[in-house]
């Protein structure tokens, strides 16, 4: 039985390669971004409108480099087993051990991607800001302290559940 379901994994590969088609999306429109604060530089446009430009270029790039840490997780985390030796060589952010820690990473870049974007609102808002920009940061905080909160929990049990050295 076992032998049947455990290919079923490398349906996983299919959002792995949507995850990085998606990232290619990303740092494809990030360089036409780019490109357009570029020309609107030369052109002698405003500086707000530069500043937004760069900032929505760093929002795609950055939520690029999230769609491949994703799928690089995904794939290293449950579909292909690497020996042990071949996975300490891989650098700690693919390295999953479970759903949990996908979970945790997402809700970390997720929280990143967040601060960016809300930075790219208040560089392009050429107004005064009113008390509703504080939604923002304020479901930041929330998510940030959730986190927190699910991580101590999760590092509390580990130290319940170690075996005790009682010394010699």
């Amino acid at each position: 039985m076992l032998r049947v379901l455990l290919p079923l994994r490398f349906v996983m590969l299919v959002a792995s390669l949507g995850a990085v088609l998606g990232g290619l999306v990303m740092f494809w429109l990030g360089a036409s971004k780019t490109w357009s604060a570029l020309k609107a530089a030369f052109a002698g446009e405003t500086s707000t409108s530069i500043v937004a430009s760069v900032m929505g270029a760093t929002d795609a790039y950055l939520f690029g480099v999230v769609l491949v840490i994703f799928a690089y997780a995904i794939t290293f985390g449950f579909v292909i087993e690497l020996a042990p030796g071949e996975r300490e060589r891989l650098p700690d952010w693919m390295r999953v051990d479970g759903v949990a820690d996908l979970k945790r990473i997402l809700v970390e870049v997720i929280l990143v991607y967040l601060i960016v974007d809300f930075a790219t609102d208040v560089a392009g808002t050429e107004s005064h800001l009113d008390w509703h920009t504080l939604v923002m940061p304020g479901s930041i905080l929330l998510i940030a302290a959730a986190l927190r909160l699910l991580t101590h929990e999760r590092a509390a049990k580990a130290a319940h559940t170690r075996p005790v050295d009682v010394g010699r």
